[in-house]
């Protein structure tokens, strides 16, 4: 089984043989079981596939020949202290209250091997919401530790990460919980905006879970959806995800727009599937990908409040790089 071209696979399923693809969200609605990504900026990409069936991902991580060559980061260190200042201001003006600041990787790579790197990463990095994606125009690798949505029927559900450490540290600080609580407000307000009054609760709030390597802190929101909702309905209503963009979204994006030159893309959109009144979506952080430019990319970023301190959120987007750039090879300056 060769999933180099045209495929999906997600949590042990897989999808194979490419039927047709679309930018239309109302396309979801027709009961076929769909891929779907979807860019921070909101560019859609849905692929139809003509099987899915369950299945190991048959690629074996020995099949990966490490990158050679050096990572080049669209804000180098000094830029984005500055770009965490410029929220800190943003804030003390009370435009803002927090904003999740980026940054884009990128090496010099037109191999058609990221099958062989998903592979290596389901090894050396297993990740709860870990999805593959082919296609002509747009290749993923990821290795997701987030939630953005579940769906079974009418009950929903998502789960922001907010808040990063080492294995090696004890216990998160007030500026975690704080930034994790403001999130959970957000996500909140958006699943409020499509459920059934009433039915919006946080059933988990601040949970410590372990990741190779990292350790996050993760709360849970639930609804009941309104009745006779499409998905382009609901996926309006929550994209960008809060986890990403910041509080209050509209002006977090605004902040965004103005210290961000690169287009973040497939990074920090969604990425996962969807069939019918059933779906699991993942927030696509922690992922490779090629558009076919004769690079391959990948983007780490932080939460920024007024009480970060900018050399630490930056060496917090390093920490969450190292690890998965490790796997995949290359040096960074």
């Amino acid at each position: 089984m060769d999933l180099r071209d045209d495929s999906f696979w997600m949590g042990g399923r897989c999808a194979r043989s490419l039927v047709e693809t679309s930018r239309d969200l109302s396309r979801l609605d027709d009961g076929n079981f769909w891929a779907v990504s979807i860019s921070f900026e909101g560019e859609v990409t849905l692929a139809r596939f003509a099987s899915n069936f369950e299945a190991t991902f048959p690629f074996s991580p020995g099949d990966w020949r490490s990158l050679e060559g050096q990572w080049i980061s669209s804000i180098e260190k000094d830029g984005y202290c500055q770009y965490v200042e410029n929220i800190r201001e943003a804030i003390a003006d009370g435009w803002v209250y927090q904003v999740n600041a980026c940054r884009q990787l990128q090496i010099r790579s037109d191999r058609d091997e990221l099958a062989s790197l998903f592979a290596k990463l389901q090894l050396e990095n297993p990740a709860p919401f870990a999805a593959y994606l082919s296609l002509p125009e747009l290749k993923i690798a990821s290795a997701s530790p987030e939630l953005f949505l579940s769906r079974q029927g009418a009950k929903i559900k998502t789960s922001p990460i907010k808040g990063t450490q080492t294995l090696n540290e004890m216990g998160f600080g007030k500026k975690d919980q704080s930034e994790n609580v403001m999130i959970v407000d957000l996500m909140r307000n958006d699943l409020g905006k499509i459920c059934r009054p009433g039915s919006v609760e946080v059933s988990e709030l601040l949970r410590s879970e372990d990741h190779p390597g990292l350790r996050h802190l993760v709360s849970d929101v639930v609804g009941e959806l309104e009745a006779n909702l499409n998905w382009s309905e609901i996926l309006q209503a929550l994209l960008p995800a809060g986890s990403i963009s910041g509080a209050p979204k509209s002006s977090a994006l605004k902040v965004i727009a103005e210290n961000e030159a690169t287009k973040r893309g497939p990074y920090c959109g969604v990425l996962g599937w969807v069939q019918g009144d059933r779906a699991e979506l993942s927030v696509a952080i922690r992922i490779f990908w090629q558009e076919g430019d004769g690079f391959l990319k990948f983007g780490t970023g932080a939460g920024i409040t007024f009480s970060s301190d900018p050399v630490a959120e930056w060496n917090e987007t390093e920490l969450k790089a190292e690890r998965l750039i490790s796997i995949a090879g290359g040096t960074k300056r």
